[in-house]
């Protein structure tokens, strides 16, 4: 099985750590493959940019989908999971979606951690959207800032381990949100009174379990693939595939 990690932010940085943590649940019969958008922005805070971040999703999967057996957008606002599903025939996951379904399972109430209160209304968005408001006892963030994209799992794990501990008062299952602190929840397990999920790792299992069960993915009802259309002034691999071009 090959598995896709797209990253739809542009750091490098942010990949190796999503790869590093990923691979500590990948089973040993998946190839897991990568791909780092090379347009957008540095990390995707916003509704505005998750929109634009989603296009480039959708062209990295036109690109490889003959290639692949399922794919995740690791991202955690889940940037163009939904228009992905319905436009390419395979599995694909999302990292709030599935850390979300996962969290069901492992306690009665879920809250998000993560490092900029910025994130917070996109992020709430995912729950709404999930169905998943009555579940969620909301999203917890630390007063200081950080500084660089790529260290912020170790520049602010003091801070974030303490929001952890508050954040665990209110629920069963603290879910750490964002790609810039995958891992960190392996790290500060033992010192949280809650169980912590990392969202990539809820991702990969995910997809590999959608692959078994599913392989074509979401292929019918409301997620059937639309009929093909020409368009204008996009990528050629996703203005191909939309329009069902060889």
């Amino acid at each position: 099985m090959r598995l896709l990690l797209i990253n739809p932010n542009t750091t490098r940085d942010l990949t190796d750590r999503l790869v590093a943590s990923a691979v500590r649940v990948l089973p040993s019969d998946v190839e897991l493959l990568t791909a780092t958008a090379s347009t957008g922005f540095s990390y995707i805070s916003s509704r505005a940019e998750a929109q634009i971040a989603a296009v480039g999703v959708l062209e990295v999967l036109a690109e490889q989908t003959r290639s692949i057996d399922a794919a995740i957008i690791a991202a955690f606002g889940d940037p163009g999971l939904h228009a992905a599903r319905e436009l390419f025939d395979l599995p694909v996951t999302g990292m709030s979606e599935a850390a979300m379904i996962m969290s069901l399972s492992l306690g009665e109430r879920f809250a998000f951690v993560t490092f900029s209160p910025r994130l917070g209304p996109w992020y709430a968005e995912q729950v709404a959207r999930a169905g998943l408001s009555a579940r969620f006892a909301g999203i917890f963030t630390p007063e200081e800032m950080f500084g660089s994209i790529a260290s912020v799992a170790e520049d602010l794990r003091s801070p974030l381990l303490r929001v952890c501990l508050r954040a665990a008062s209110e629920a069963d299952v603290v879910i750490l949100a964002g790609a810039p602190i995958a891992g960190l929840a392996a790290d500060i397990a033992g010192e949280v009174p809650a169980i912590l999920i990392d969202p990539i790792q809820a991702a990969v299992l995910q997809a590999v379990a959608l692959c078994r069960l599913a392989p074509k993915g979401a292929d019918s009802g409301s997620f059937a693939r639309p009929p093909g259309k020409d368009s204008t002034g996009l990528p050629d691999a996703l203005a191909s595939w939309i329009a069902r071009r060889p």
